[in-house]
């Protein structure tokens, strides 16, 4: 009765099983890598992350593998990775879906699942590199930060609206405080800003400079 109840719970492949998980595997990722090179539109692209991706790939099918049917493995699979963290940030929400679909063709690898592994990585694969070539024809606006720090005995509202109108589409208070200590104490004004021309990001950060009480301007953008 006991042996019943074990062989329940426990799982065998043959090492022919396993690197055939493992080619499968391997054979989705690099797609899933290339995928991601092809189709990246962001500033900050790392080599490192496509390699992980193919990793990630391979770990996860070896992971399922070792779980196979086995609770005890299971659980104990999973209180070993609890000690794991991650401090990298992911910035891209992209990069977010990579290692999604990364995580799910290892699982469906692991299980033996190739069916599932390979139509999911050429149908899902397909879509997103579609999505990517419609994406290129729409315009990209740039919703800018603009922070500026002022002498704390300026009342800069009137000369810095001028600027702001003159070169921003539209632009939106979202802050005001006081930073540093004392004499030295500063006013730091925050905008979200959309620029006419972005072309002319750097010539108004150097108007910005310019005016009268200003110490300082930092200029940041995010795609929207």
């Amino acid at each position: 009765m006991d042996t019943q109840f074990q062989d329940i719970f426990m799982f065998s492949m043959s090492p022919a099983e396993a690197l055939a998980n493992m080619l499968v595997a391997l054979f989705c990722g690099v797609l899933v890598a290339i995928l991601y090179r092809a189709t990246y539109k962001g500033v900050s692209y790392s080599s490192g992350y496509v390699i992980s991706i193919i990793m990630l790939t391979l770990i996860t099918a070896m992971v399922i593998m070792v779980i196979g049917n086995n609770l005890a493995r299971a659980f104990g699979l999973v209180g070993a990775m609890s000690i794991i963290r991650f401090r990298t940030a992911v910035k891209d929400t992209q990069d977010i879906m990579f290692i999604f679909f990364a995580l799910a063709i290892g699982l469906a690898c692991g299980s033996g699942a190739f069916a599932i592994a390979l139509t999911g990585t050429f149908f899902i694969g397909t879509v997103v590199f579609v999505a990517s070539l419609l994406n290129e024809n729409v315009k990209v606006r740039r919703e800018y930060l603009v922070q500026i720090l002022f002498k704390s005995a300026t009342q800069p509202e009137a000369i810095l609206h001028k600027t702001l109108g003159n070169y921003c589409r539209k632009y939106k208070l979202i802050n005001i405080k006081k930073v540093g200590e004392n004499d030295a104490q500063l006013t730091e004004y925050s905008y979200y800003v959309v620029l006419k021309n972005m072309n002319k990001a750097g010539l108004f950060a150097d108007e910005l400079n310019k005016l009268e009480g200003v110490s300082k301007v930092n200029v940041f953008f995010d795609e929207v």
